[in-house]
């Protein structure tokens, strides 16, 4: 399905794609499809929700996919205190999670972090660590715009998916406008966060019975209100449907819907993001820069 799901989208405009591996289970799988499609920048991480899986030797195993692959980010990953992720020691979640953010610091590539709950957790971390060079994305993102400027201030990028749709739009809008817009980026997030339209006829859909679970994709973020239903508990609900996967030629609809919390239009927006995606995936290496050159 791959090829196909790679001209699909294409013919809609995207250039490339990031894909994120989760665990030393895919890093392989990952660094295959990027040797194979030239539109795919691959990112070797390990994913909170897997570390209790990983070998004496993860992280030198993750270090050689690095160095070994240039044009390779950091990611997926992250700290969860949500539902899954509570189930996993979270000082272990920090401790991994430090280690992989000091490689991205010392290889100077850019890191795509998952965070579920555990908002405050990531600010002392980060803070902790000290500044990562080449930036980070914080992927899927759905917290508080209080905490925007804090995060903005130590090179956060912030992406939103289908799952913004989740958030309640009066504070899904504050939240974006606290946002400088040389930092904001879009996602799908795919095959998770299928967008929620009104007219879901729109959608372009990846049927289950046809599609290959690589793995390379993962999890939303959750706010962290309780009063509100946790874009979590949506993409639980998906993944129970088990018939069809988020399409990365959604990404339009994403686009369409921060446009109009934004108040611009979708060519204002389509310009901000792919010049900020374009920037920070322009370290040495990178395929990106690579087509600059």
């Amino acid at each position: 399905m791959v090829p196909k799901i790679i001209k699909t989208t294409t013919e809609t405009g995207v250039v490339h794609f990031a894909v994120n591996g989760l665990s030393e289970k895919d890093w392989h799988l990952v660094k295959e499809m990027s040797e194979r499609y030239p539109s795919i920048v691959p990112n070797f991480g390990l994913h909170p929700w897997f570390i209790t899986e990983r070998t004496p030797n993860w992280l030198k195993t993750l270090r050689g996919f690095l160095e070994s692959t240039p044009a390779a980010a950091v990611g997926e990953i992250g700290l969860d205190k949500g539902s899954f992720g509570r189930k996993i020691d979270f000082a272990d979640q920090v401790d991994v999670c430090r280690q992989q953010l000091q490689l991205a610091k010392e290889l100077e590539r850019p890191a795509s972090i998952h965070c579920v709950r555990a908002f405050g957790d990531l600010l002392d971390l980060l803070k902790s660590a000290g500044p990562v060079p080449a930036g980070f994305i914080l992927h899927s993102y759905l917290g508080s715009a209080e905490m925007v400027p804090e995060f903005a201030k130590l090179g956060a990028y912030f992406s939103f998916s289908g799952f913004l749709m989740s958030m309640k739009e009066s504070k899904a809008k504050k939240m974006l406008k606290s946002i400088p817009k040389d930092r904001i980026l879009l996602e799908t997030d795919a095959p998770e966060a299928l967008p929620k339209l009104s007219n879901p006829d729109s959608l372009y859909l990846i049927e289950k019975e046809a599609s290959s679970a690589d793995g390379t994709s993962s999890g939303g973020i959750n706010d962290g209100n309780p009063s509100e239903k946790s874009p979590e508990e949506d993409k639980g609900n998906e993944q129970q449907a088990e018939e069809i996967h988020n399409h990365p030629a959604n990404i339009h609809h994403v686009l369409s819907y921060v446009a109009s919390l934004l108040e611009l239009t979708k060519e204002e927006l389509a310009e901000i993001s792919f010049a900020n995606a374009s920037r920070l995936f322009s370290y040495e290496g990178s395929k990106v820069l690579q087509e600059v050159k």
